[in-house]
């Protein structure tokens, strides 16, 4: 069941304002609820569910939280579109040039979230005015907690330094001492970590309605904190990674325990395609801990459809007409997927050689995450894709690669690819699967020195990757396309263990928009990106003025507005913005 995402509710109190001082004025009289009607679950649970529709109504194809539009900072990703300029703040932000603290896209998704923080925080309010018979009580403030913090993660992942609305009760005056640096940032990690550990004591191993979070769903999540948390950043004046501390490493271990995640039946799909696909037989499989819920034929003109992915599909004629052809996978992108004579990728030096179908090797997940001109789009031969329009709108200045994860196959049009505004689809936007939980154990495994753990652990995912032929099983015959893809056998010292498992984490979440963020949370970020600029500076005139500027890129700059609306209380990210 779905409807968990699908209504907006008038009792929900959404924030308009730019500020967060403005929440008040917003939240006061009109949408509370008194006395009798906080013991009316009918009323609670609408609020509840409207919190929960803010992840499909809040955002939209510019300010996807997906996070999709800022991935394409990273190595993984160009652009895309028809120039430049077609979408050029977020040019500015793949080349690193030009980013102003006015941008409507920085502003954007800092309002989006903080929108979507308010309406959680207007059922936290309600919820705290329920009695105990109201029986659901203690679950549903676990719930919200949980997409309180989600809504907290993902600002910081973006901004670093932000103020956190843990209070749902704050008075005007409150909200108007509000700082952006109350918390150093391994605070901020902790308080998020905080409340996910509250949920976690609270929140059941299952849930009948699917897109409420479950134990494991908290359990991964909390992983993902402290992994961040691991790598601490606490210097003022810098981004480095300053340590990394080993007391949050272990925590990584005992929330990625996979007793947690066996007790909801969660484990890797057979064939990782099976995660991104749209049919209903396929959605909430068992890696998907966690997942956005989309819907089709719910009684709406359009259903609840996810629109986020709106600007990615490509503009093939007389079919997606109208496809923006945006989040291209990039060339170093696919480079990565080859691998040598022992069927393991060439790490750190897999951008030395673009890949080619007709000579190399290649793990079978780059077919599944990449459509390459000569092969089916979609893995439906009626649409082989070409070097023509068809396949990029910029003519080749993004090149002709398309990702596959986020799109859907042209014959579902109707079905599972619906056009609106935009094309839109119901296929669920997993946000976390079980294969991630994995490679942050390995991660952990590694940065502690546990070797043999950590090579079991991707081995795990490059054995199932080898497997994940369903969809592409004729492709070496019919194509000429060779897969070869082996696990780990060799020994490894600590540092070639943890260059393994980051070049896997590369591979298996390709395109999910995890890759920039890896490389902040590693403190990689500048010598990966400057060293890819170099390579692209020499076959794209997109990149001919990128660098990426090391203790400022790693984050975007808090907002002008609200800068300037905090009365002094918010400070700008450092690098002189």
């Amino acid at each position: 069941m779905k409807k968990i995402f699908n209504y907006i509710v008038a009792a929900s109190l959404v924030l308009t304002a730019a500020s967060c001082s403005d929440f008040l004025e917003e939240q006061v009289p009109q949408g509370t609820l008194d006395e009798n009607q906080v013991k009316d679950p009918s009323l609670v649970e609408n609020t509840i569910i409207s919190a929960y529709a803010g992840f499909t109504q809040g955002e939209d194809i510019n300010g996807s939280f997906s996070m999709w539009n800022f991935d394409v900072r990273s190595d993984d990703a160009y652009k895309g579109g028809s120039s430049v300029n077609d979408g050029d703040v977020f040019h500015q932000l793949e080349v690193q040039q030009g980013v102003l603290t006015t941008n409507w896209n920085i502003s954007d998704m800092w309002n989006r979230l903080y929108i979507t923080i308010s309406r959680v925080n207007s059922a936290i309010s309600v919820l705290e005015k329920c009695d105990e018979s109201y029986a659901l009580k203690e679950q549903r403030m676990a719930e919200m907690k949980f997409l309180r913090a989600y809504s907290h993660f993902l600002l910081k992942r973006l901004y670093k330094n932000i103020p956190f609305i843990l209070n749902a009760n704050l008075t005007y005056e409150e909200y108007g001492l509000l700082s952006n640096t109350e918390y150093s940032n391994d605070e901020g990690w902790a308080a998020i970590a905080k409340e996910l550990e509250e949920a976690y004591e609270v929140l059941p191993v299952t849930q009948t309605e699917k897109g409420r979070p479950t134990k494991a769903a908290c359990a991964a999540f909390l992983a993902k904190v402290y992994l961040y948390k691991a790598y601490h950043q606490d210097d003022a004046k810098s981004n480095h990674v300053t340590s990394i501390n080993e007391a949050d490493l272990n925590q990584v271990i005992k929330y990625t325990d996979p007793a947690i995640y066996a007790a909801g039946g969660y484990g890797l799909e057979s064939d990782i395609h099976n995660n991104f696909r749209p049919e209903e037989q396929y959605e909430n499989g068992c890696e998907s801990i966690w997942a956005i819920q989309y819907s089709r034929n719910d009684g709406s003109t359009y259903g609840n459809l996810n629109w986020s992915n709106g600007l990615i599909c490509p503009n093939i004629a007389e079919v997606t007409d109208g496809g923006c052809d945006f989040y291209k996978p990039s060339q170093n992108l696919v480079n990565a997927f080859r691998t040598d004579d022992n069927g393991l990728p060439y790490i750190g030096t897999y951008n030395q050689k673009d890949y080619d179908t007709a000579t190399d090797n290649a793990d079978p997940r780059l077919f599944l995450t990449v459509g390459i001109t000569g092969l089916p789009y979609m893995f439906n031969p009626a649409f082989i894709m070409d070097r023509t329009s068809n396949w990029s709108r910029s003519g080749g200045l993004y090149g002709y690669y398309v990702t596959l994860k986020q799109n859907v196959d042209p014959a579902l049009i109707g079905q599972y690819l619906i056009k609106g505004s935009f094309w839109a689809t119901s296929m669920n936007r997993i946000v976390f699967r079980y294969a991630d939980v994995l490679l942050e154990r390995a991660e952990a495994f590694a940065q502690l020195g546990k070797i043999s753990e950590a090579i079991s652990l991707v081995n795990q995912i490059r054995s199932r990757a080898a497997a994940s032929t369903q969809m592409i099983s004729n492709y070496p015959s019919r194509y000429g396309v060779k897969f070869y893809c082996k696990n780990y056998t060799g020994s490894y010292d600590k540092e070639q263990t943890l260059q393994i498992v980051k070049m896997e984490r590369r591979l298996e979440l390709a395109m999910e928009s995890e890759r920039f963020f890896d490389l902040v949370r590693w403190g990689e970020a500048a010598e990966t990106l400057n060293n890819y600029y170099a390579v692209e500076k020499t076959k794209c005139t997109v990149y001919g003025e990128a660098e990426f500027t090391a203790n400022k890129g790693e984050y975007l700059p808090i907002p002008f507005a609200q800068v300037a609306a905090s009365n002094g209380h918010y400070t700008q990210n450092i690098g002189n913005w």
